[in-house]
């Protein structure tokens, strides 16, 4: 080959391995919030985590490793993370989203 051909060929294999980065999805906070989603912090399960956590003991989706823990967070969309029990902001501790709320609040006592 000749050294036109070549650079030709490095060129366009370069060429085609950016088009194809532009195809994967995007994944993270700015994802989240670039698609109508907000940061929801406390209410994901153990492993079940959007991305990294506050702290930067974990970057990548999945690796919580405590139930609500105040410092991970889940995508949700805008709206509707303090009706789920959640924060917008991190915080320090572990959150109560509603379906523990209700869990954790005695039943009233029946009427007879």
């Amino acid at each position: 080959m000749s050294e036109k051909t070549n650079g030709l060929t490095i060129a366009a294999a370069l060429a085609g391995a950016l088009s194809m980065v532009s195809l994967l999805p995007a994944h993270g906070a700015a994802a989240a919030e670039a698609s109508g989603l907000e940061k929801c912090y406390g209410i994901s399960k153990a492993g079940q985590n959007s991305c990294a956590n506050e702290a930067g003991t974990h970057s990548c989706a999945g690796q919580s490793a405590k139930d609500y823990d105040g410092g991970e967070w889940r995508a949700v969309r805008a709206g509707v993370c303090t009706e789920m029990g959640g924060k917008l902001a991190a915080f320090n501790g572990v959150g109560m989203p509603k379906d523990m709320t209700r869990a954790a609040t005695p039943a009233a006592p029946k009427k007879s």
